[in-house]
């Protein structure tokens, strides 16, 4: 759509008056103006509304990066037609700014290669383009935009810091929990003896079961609930201390993953993403945090987390209510260990049984108390 300028405005405004005027007092020489400032409000319609023919593709390397590290935008402008492409000015919309470029004429058949910084200081997933084309005319009575080229995405990660990896978790016996539902096969550990079903391996054929019931009976051989490291962070935090918060949580996570150790990331909004650890598991995990918004209200330890779960929690959190401190009281015989990271003050977390109680000042604090403590 085209837009005129202030300065259009007033010629607009102004060819309007004369023209009445001219036909109210019959004088010819406002006529002739009117016409002029007619014209010229046409011509800039004209030169406006041609929209620019370029092709346009955009790069952003790494499309994945940690909070306040660089990333790098590559803005390609081909000009596929046979004529010279005159110059103009440009923006590319990221997240919710937008970055000036100016584009300059092209030959027939030429390429213009435009590369810029990327802004990473803000944690989240952010649209990178279009690129949004301003046309004008050369009097400046008119404007149009016009959107371009490829949209790309940019995901800013929580930063992380180096932490020694995760320890401890009292691993079950087969009689004791719920069978996972991603249990590792070939373990000789017995469930039960069940009837058999097209498809069970012969081998585990239960043969003084089978004679004394007169069915063949199979030995199932399955894992229990493996030793898993959680983190629960607490997304009803708001402002600076939620981004020191999802850094720590990030930390907490990435380095159980890297150890190779199942990690599970819960947030007390109801986020639930279980991993079964390695490298791979790193980018579900960040990419879950690089969109996690704050929420409001709700308590801290969610209904899931009361329902099982083996292996260590560490819990990130700033000031909580007494009934927080009664739920994570009632977790420290499913966890080991349990460590409380409070972003403040302990206040009523202060000396929960069976839990480690970190006082903390930000994520960097928080990995160095760690770090003593895993040791």
């Amino acid at each position: 759509m085209i837009r005129l300028t202030r300065r259009g405005i007033g010629i607009f405004a102004g060819t309007v008056v004369l023209f009445a005027f001219a036909q109210w007092a019959g004088y010819p020489f406002f006529l002739a103006i009117a016409g002029a400032g007619a014209g010229a409000l046409l011509a800039a319609v004209v030169l406006t509304g041609r929209r620019p023919r370029v092709a346009v593709t955009r790069e952003v390397y790494p499309d994945r990066v940690e909070r306040g590290r660089p990333a790098v935008a590559t803005l390609r402008v081909h000009n596929p037609t046979g004529r010279r492409q005159v110059a103009f000015s440009a923006g590319d919309r990221i997240g919710g700014g937008l970055r000036a470029v100016r584009i300059r004429a092209l030959a027939p058949n030429a390429e213009a290669v435009h590369r810029y910084e990327l802004p990473t200081a803000r944690r989240g997933r952010h649209q990178v383009g279009p690129l949004t084309l301003d046309r004008g005319d050369p009097f400046g009575l008119g404007s149009r935009q016009l959107a371009a080229g490829e949209i790309a995405t940019l995901w800013v990660h929580p930063r992380v810091h180096v932490l020694h990896q995760p320890g401890g978790g009292r691993p079950r016996h087969h009689h004791e929990g719920t069978v996972a539902d991603n249990r590792l096969r070939g373990s000789y550990d017995l469930r039960e003896v069940r009837e058999y079903v097209p498809g069970d391996e012969v081998r585990h054929l239960h043969w003084k079961a089978t004679a004394r019931t007169g069915l063949l009976m199979v030995r199932d051989h399955v894992d229990p609930d493996q030793p898993r490291f959680t983190a629960l962070l607490d997304s009803r935090l708001r402002g600076p201390v939620l981004e020191e918060a999802v850094d720590l949580a990030a930390s907490l996570v990435t380095s159980a993953a890297r150890a190779d150790r199942p990690a599970r990331l819960v947030s007390s909004a109801g986020l639930d993403l279980d991993t079964a650890g390695g490298v791979r598991s790193v980018r579900p995990l960040l990419d879950a945090l690089c969109v996690l918004e704050s929420s409001a209200g709700g308590a801290l330890v969610p209904e899931q987390l009361t329902r099982g779960g083996v292996g260590g929690l560490a819990v990130v959190t700033a000031g909580s209510t007494p009934a927080d401190r009664t739920a994570l009281a009632a977790l420290r015989d499913r966890y080991a260990p349990l460590v409380v990271f409070v972003f403040g003050e302990q206040g009523t977390l202060a000396g929960i049984p069976g839990a480690t109680v970190l006082e903390v000042s930000d994520a960097a604090d928080a990995a160095r108390r760690w770090n003593s403590v895993a040791r």
